[in-house]
């Protein structure tokens, strides 16, 4: 019982930040069944037949919300449920020795992008045009592919690369990626039920991450108000890194000072992407208030567009980069 609620929990601070990142459900919780000593391929498709149910409650209410590009998403799903029941077969046909610093790997990869990513001002530039199909299928094929072999990747691979391209609103390429998410999920566990057979579930570990993440998903539209997205980002894939980093260096069999040594050096770096971070968020909201007081619609009352964008913590084009107003 007490595995059981820790697990809960588990699935509880992992769907409270991927509500407030769009992104890092699985990697948090892979990563954290990785620590506890649940086998790699165990781990994934644990978290993938949990995700069927947290997607499928995420993609309903970006669509009551109309966060949903349905476009991208039978772009991007359905090259995604081939990448993910491709990823798990692979995974299933290793064995734990081989899998375990694969797995940790991409988890280490993700979690240092992550550091990286909000280290830096989050930049929203929009520009014209549609995605084309071109650009989507590849993606949600290595995304999908990548969420499986890793336990997870699916938001970390897919959400920056359509934020990059400028070409969506921040709100719809959360919806549209997290709902898309269901298909993958459920091609994942699939793949893993072809590969391991029933037993390569585990049903409490499902029942309890699922449940966690019910009871976090309207808590998270809570946090996302409280905890900025910037602060939240770094912090986390710090923890990812460093958890993985220990699954690494055990299977590089480092012993004596090197240990500690790496280990430090993972802490420094941490330490100075939160500081940038905050550094960033600073000056993301200096740029937002000379913005604001600055704009004519802002002294005759902002239409509702603007308020929506104030709302969500957005800073214009050309603003973002560097705080100040770009030369029209």
């Amino acid at each position: 019982m007490r595995k059981l609620l820790v697990l809960a929990l588990v699935g509880l601070v992992a769907q409270l930040i991927d509500g407030s990142l769009g992104m890092a459900y699985g990697l948090t919780s892979s990563t954290l069944l990785l620590v506890a000593g649940v086998a790699p391929a165990a781990a994934s498709a644990s978290v993938h037949l949990a995700e069927i149910g947290t997607t499928l409650a995420a993609g309903v209410a970006h669509w009551r919300f109309g966060n949903v590009d349905w476009r991208v998403v039978t772009r991007i799903a359905l090259p995604g449920a081939v990448g993910a029941f491709a990823g798990a077969t692979v995974l299933s046909s290793i064995s734990t020795e081989a899998a375990a610093p694969w797995m940790a790997g991409i988890l280490f990869t993700l979690g240092a992008y992550l550091l990286i990513r909000f280290a830096r001002p989050l930049r929203t530039d929009r520009v014209g045009g549609r995605l084309r199909g071109r650009f989507l299928g590849p993606l949600g094929l290595v995304a999908g592919f990548v969420d499986a072999t890793g336990g997870g990747g699916w938001g970390p691979v897919a959400t920056p690369a359509l934020l990059v391209s400028g070409r969506m609103e921040p709100r719809k390429v959360i919806g549209s990626v997290d709902t898309s998410e269901f298909v993958v999920a459920g091609a994942a566990s699939l793949g893993f039920l072809i590969g391991l057979g029933t037993e390569g579930f585990l049903l409490p570990t499902v029942a309890a991450l699922l449940i966690g993440g019910l009871i976090a998903a309207p808590l998270a539209a809570w946090l996302v108000r409280i905890v900025p997205a910037q602060l939240l980002g770094a912090a986390v894939g710090g923890v990812i890194v460093l958890t993985n980093a220990r699954t690494l260096i055990r299977s590089a069999e480092l012993d004596g000072p090197t240990r500690p040594a790496l280990y430090a050096l993972l802490a420094v770096g941490w330490l100075a992407a939160l500081v940038l971070a905050v550094r960033a968020l600073r000056r993301t909201r200096r740029a937002r208030a000379e913005a604001t007081s600055a704009s004519p619609a802002a002294a005759a009352g902002a239409p509702a567009e603007a308020a929506d964008v104030a709302s969500a913590g957005e800073v214009p084009a050309d603003l973002a980069a560097t705080g100040t107003p770009a030369r029209r």
